[in-house]
């Protein structure tokens, strides 16, 4: 963690106005130089003293990002990050002033954390940037619309496809979650999601015998896949199904019997070689 307490007062501001967001840190690219100079302990204090001279601007940066979900102590640590990176990448001798520098630097540190970090799905990267660029568009337009725009007018906008601003926006559901523990009004006297949620299904084991036993049933004459769909799963007796096919409720019993020693001796078979191939395997 990045702490505001300076090491070394020699370069740290004092007055208001260095303070401000008025300033322009013209001060910092003289000591970056001292600190390329320096060796050792005598590096080491001149850089932190740069890094707590400069963290207001930081701060800033990361006020300029406030009110999108994300905690705000979250903001200010990224962007200082970012300005740590400006500082130790800043080359004095290419004659630009450090705020130039520095400000894109901290600022794309921000962006790159909403981009990758704050996320609470897996989301492709391209769908995340359009998600951003979709975002400070809507913005915009609503502003100047006085209502929501469409996707199709974010798309013109944009200049992306309308299947990619609906992605987007499909995507930014994505960005936070909410608990099932949570509350629909925010009140305990409405229910939480988990208590609107069904209950466990107890039948969720017959789908892996389904899934078994499909192939033998497919390999059924059509007969007597016909009269064990009747009697199994559309529940009729045999003396409905003998009616129904025009045959002996006799004759349906030994359909049966014998169609069910069948499927038996299939799925069997079919774990055997199952076994088999995964012990080869």
């Amino acid at each position: 963690m990045i702490s505001n307490d300076s090491p070394d007062r020699s370069v740290a501001p004092t007055s208001a106005r260095s303070r401000s967001h008025d300033d322009d840190y013209s001060d910092v690219p003289d000591v970056l130089s001292q600190v390329a100079a320096a060796r050792g302990r005598d590096r080491e204090r001149l850089r932190d003293s740069v890094i707590a001279r400069c963290l207001p601007l930081a701060d800033h940066v990361a006020r300029r990002f406030g009110g999108r979900g994300e905690p705000y102590d979250d903001l200010v640590q990224v962007a200082r990050v970012g300005l740590v990176n400006a500082i130790d990448r800043y080359d004095p001798e290419r004659g630009s002033d450090f705020l130039s520098f520095a400000v894109p630097t901290v600022m794309g540190e921000v962006r790159r954390y909403f981009r990758d970090a704050a996320w609470c799905m897996r989301v492709p990267r391209r769908t995340k940037e359009n998600y951003l660029q979709i975002t400070r568009v809507s913005d915009a337009l609503s502003q100047r619309l006085g209502r929501s725009p469409k996707p199709s007018e974010i798309a013109a906008e944009t200049g992306l496809a309308i299947d990619d601003v609906i992605d987007g926006l499909v995507a930014g559901a994505s960005y936070h979650t909410t608990s099932i523990d949570a509350e629909f009004g925010g009140d305990s006297a409405t229910p939480s999601i988990r208590e609107t949620l069904g209950s466990r299904d107890e039948r969720i084991g017959q789908i892996d015998e389904l899934v078994s036993v499909r192939p033998a049933i497919d390999a059924l004459p059509p007969r007597e896949r016909r009269i064990l769909v009747l009697r199994y799963f559309d529940s009729m007796s045999q003396s409905q199904i003998a009616r129904e096919i025009g045959i002996s409720q006799m004759h349906v019993s030994r359909i049966l019997s014998a169609t069910l020693d069948r499927l038996r001796a299939g799925v069997r078979d079919r774990s055997v070689d199952e076994d088999w191939t995964a012990g080869a395997a």
